[in-house]
Order: structure tokens, then sequence, then C-alpha cells
């Protein structure tokens, strides 16, 4: 099971690095880029350093950073979580 939900995911990029007017971010995200969504490399590696500050998780940062949607973060952040459980 994935520690890092939908929900903690959109908090953390809003907290990060804003919000786009233009981007809904409660609704359905999980497989828009995150270039619709108005994230960047920058944004989604910070949404990264806190992921692991808060969570202890630890993705690689091409691993994070080259994700092009939600869903493929938090399956990053569950093999990420698995490993280090393991």
């Amino acid at each position: 099971m994935n520690p890092v939900t939908i929900d903690d995911l959109r908090r953390l990029l809003a907290e990060c690095a804003g919000e786009d007017e233009a981007v809904d971010l409660s609704e359905d995200i999980l497989d828009t880029t995150f270039g619709d969504l108005g994230y960047d490399s920058l944004a989604l590696m910070e949404t990264s350093a806190r992921i692991t500050s808060e969570y202890g998780i630890t993705v690689p940062d091409e691993d994070f950073t080259g994700a092009a949607t939600p869903r493929a973060v938090l399956d990053a952040l569950a093999a990420a979580a698995a490993k280090q459980t393991a």
C-alpha cells in the first residue's frame, strides 16, 4: 500500500508550487501530465524533497521528475516505499 495518496500529492504540490488558476486539482488528475497541471521539474523536485521529509520515502530525482503524471509519481513512491520496508 502506498503511504502517499493522491490527496497528499495534491496538497504537497499546492504547498510547494502553488496552483495554476486554470487547473482544478480536486478533479481526477491521476493521468494528467504535470505540464498540463502547470508544474515543472523544479516544482516536482521540491515536492519530492517534502515527501522525503514528511514520509521518509526517497525516490531518485530522475525517477520523480521523469514521471509524467501523478499516477506515475504515486507508482514510483509505492515502489520506493516497498523497497525501503523490505
